[in-house]
């Protein structure tokens, strides 16, 4: 899949919109302790602003009940200045986490969730609110600086979410916007696997979380327009496998709608969703 078009963009102003995972009950049991991961997220962020003075850098938090922009360097106008011992970046990105954890604990005291699982983080949320920013970027003038999106996500993939995700993923198609993936679960995701595929993004999965900020630097702080002159990873294999709208679990094979096109895990008279 073709990376997006050099001629639309300015060439060497970037826009990155990371979604972060902050779901607490995968952060809970993994054996990486959140602080560092994020530690390393911050010093690769602050990278991408340093690489040019008119980067833009997006943060998305995907809780497990909500999502919520927690970064916006456009409204840091200062944001290679000191607050203390700490860059801007840091502190304000900290306080407004720290906001978004509280909100999103509340709203979990009112979800119900089986013993001893992890719910998923809310990926669908975060790339419809990433989307949403990039089309405003684009209509900020004639040339926007180029826009793609970094999906750092742990929890695995939640099949309740696949028509959103799915829609999502077609929607950056579309618009000609990457969604590079990297992904720090004990599996692959398939949802991420085929975001990148689809869009022309990266999916890679760090062998050692140790040194995530070299990975994180050396494979997606490349820019749209460098990626074609560099050999970056590529998916060795990508699951293709959908969700039923029946019972939300990843089938092989299945009952496809003709009408609407919606798959069923088992056959049905009449389709559940368009009625046809």
């Amino acid at each position: 899949m073709p990376s997006a078009s050099s001629k639309l963009y300015a060439d060497d102003v970037s826009l990155l919109v990371v979604t972060l995972d902050t779901n607490p009950f995968f952060w809970s049991t993994f054996p990486f302790p959140f602080a560092e991961f994020l530690s390393q997220v911050l010093a690769f962020l602050n990278s991408i602003l340093l690489l040019g003075q008119l980067n833009q850098v997006i943060v998305i938090a995907t809780g497990c009940n909500s999502c919520g922009y927690i970064y916006d360097s456009t409204s840091d106008k200062n944001h290679g200045s000191t607050t203390g011992t700490m860059p801007a970046l840091y502190s304000n990105l900290l306080h407004n986490l720290d906001e978004f954890l509280a909100r999103d604990r509340q709203l979990d005291a009112d979800a119900a969730h089986a013993p001893g699982t992890v719910p998923s983080s809310l990926l669908s949320g975060s790339l419809s609110m990433a989307l949403c920013y990039i089309q405003r970027a684009f209509r900020s003038g004639p040339m926007p600086p180029q826009p793609r999106i970094l999906c750092l996500q742990g929890v695995a993939d939640g099949p309740e979410q696949y028509v959103a995700i799915m829609n999502a993923i077609f929607s950056a198609q579309h618009s000609t916007v990457p969604i590079d993936s990297c992904y720090i679960g004990s599996n692959n995701s398939a949802f991420l696997q085929q975001a990148s595929y689809i869009t022309g993004g990266i999916y890679y999965k760090p062998p050692q979380l140790d040194g995530l900020y070299q990975y994180l630097s050396t494979v997606f702080a490349t820019d749209l327009h460098s990626r074609a002159f560099l050999r970056l990873p590529k998916s060795v294999g990508v699951d293709f496998r959908a969700s039923c709208f029946c019972h939300k679990q990843t089938i092989d094979m299945g009952y496809v709608c003709s009408v609407c096109l919606s798959i069923f895990c088992e056959h049905h008279d009449k389709c559940s969703t368009c009625g046809g």
